[in-house]
């Protein structure tokens, strides 16, 4: 007897939620990368971010300096991976690669592939996560249906290549986050001031870092100071563990 077509959906339904349950069993048993911070890495499921798997992060607004630190963010994690190529596929020419240096990402480590269209993206990660042989695959993508992102990860699990992708902001109205995915972890980011010198200068960049939703885990959120040249982030310094500060703080008190 032939199925209606409710029946098709529902049992449509049934087995993507049967391959989103075997895919969870797949990620939860492979290593994971730490961010090397305590007060971040506790609050990840695994201690730190499933490699072999599908990362997302967005901008919290279409703002450049947004955008640039969600860049940079991705950056640092790749570099940090095990030594070896990273494929980095963009839609629009606007990686700097010194900025991407400066975060631990060294030129000689990467691969570009210019795209057109986010379709295309998609493919050449698809491809490059296949292949098995990189150190991390990067894209950036503004529109990405949930077929395309369980296909994501599923190439990320076979390969054992981690997967990252930067959602750029297509509409001012239309969050990048707002559609769900197959992601493990998804991430936004927002610039903030930086620390303020004792000298003139420009400081250390400072971001406001959330957690949207993680497998297995809860939200969280801190404000992280951008990645140095060993692609490492930082927790601003309390104001006592800072010299200037401090001796403020003794004469106000004085």
């Amino acid at each position: 007897m032939p199925l209606t077509s409710s029946q098709n959906v529902r049992l449509a339904a049934l087995r993507e939620e049967v391959r989103a349950i075997e895919s969870a069993g797949r990620v939860a048993g492979r290593p994971c990368l730490p961010f090397g911070l305590a007060e971040v890495d506790r609050r990840l499921a695994g201690g730190g971010l499933a490699v072999a798997a599908l990362h997302e992060a967005a901008p919290a607004s279409p703002a450049l300096g947004d955008e640039a630190a969600c860049v940079l963010f991705l950056a640092s994690i790749a570099a940090r991976l095990e030594e070896g190529i990273v494929l980095w596929a963009l839609s629009r020419r606007d990686l700097f690669a010194p900025g991407l240096a400066q975060a631990g990402l060294a030129p000689d480590r990467l691969i570009y592939a210019e795209c057109r269209r986010d379709e295309e993206v998609l493919a050449v990660m698809e491809e490059g996560l296949r292949h098995g042989g990189l150190a991390a695959v990067v894209g950036e993508a503004g529109s990405l249906k949930l077929a395309a992102g369980r296909r994501l990860q599923l190439a990320a699990e076979e390969g054992g290549t981690t997967a990252l992708l930067l959602r750029r902001w297509r509409r001012a109205d239309a969050d990048p986050l707002a559609p769900p995915s197959a992601a493990v972890t998804r991430w936004r980011l927002a610039c903030l001031p930086s620390e303020r010198l004792a000298v003139p200068g420009v400081g250390r960049g400072r971001w406001n870092v959330a957690l949207v939703r993680q497998r297995g885990g809860e939200a969280h959120q801190w404000i992280l100071e951008a990645p140095d040249a060993e692609a490492r982030l930082a927790l601003p310094a309390l104001p006592a563990d800072r010299p200037d500060q401090a001796i403020g703080e003794e004469r106000r008190a004085a």
